[in-house]
C-alpha cells in the first residue's frame, strides 16, 4: 500500500472513532419545571 492510502485509512479510522465517541456522550436530560413568582403588575 502507499502511503497515501495508509493515511487515508488513519484518518477514516480517527473520524469514526471520534464520532462514535461523541455519539456515546449525547444524552438526553430529563427537563426540569421553574417556578418563578411574578408580580401582578407584570400580568396583563
Amino acid at each position: 500500500m502507499s502511503r497515501m492510502a495508509v493515511s487515508l485509512i488513519i484518518l477514516l479510522v480517527v473520524i469514526v472513532g471520534g464520532l462514535f465517541l461523541l455519539s456515546g456522550r449525547a444524552t438526553e436530560r430529563p427537563t426540569t419545571q421553574v417556578e418563578k413568582a411574578v408580580s401582578l403588575g407584570n400580568l396583563q
